[in-house]
């Protein structure tokens, strides 16, 4: 039994000698911030948001909903808009600038 764990030690030893033990042609630690840049043409390429050409994606570019004209009157004015905060939009809403 003692020579078996002897052995098990060892091998597990020598495997993290192994494991452990660098390459010296490899760059240790993380890659240098050089070698992880990309042009900009590139990195545009990628993040750049595809347009959508629907008819329905351009009127709502331009026209806002009502609910959402109201939602910026309440917040161009303060005490609506602190007020929405406290008891919620439609209650402050009403209270300031009467019914929907």
């Amino acid at each position: 039994m003692r020579s078996l764990l002897a052995a098990l030690i060892v091998t597990l030893a020598l495997a993290a000698l192994c494991y452990c033990e660098k390459d010296p042609k490899e760059p240790s630690g993380s890659p240098s911030a050089d070698s992880i840049k990309i042009k900009k043409e590139v990195a545009n390429a990628f993040v750049k948001r595809q347009k959508r050409y629907t008819p329905y994606e351009r009127y709502y570019e331009y026209y806002k909903s009502p609910m959402e004209q109201m939602h910026e009157r309440c917040e161009n004015y303060p005490p609506c808009d602190y007020l929405s905060d406290q008891i919620g939009f439609s209650m402050a809403y009403n209270y300031y600038f009467g019914r929907y």
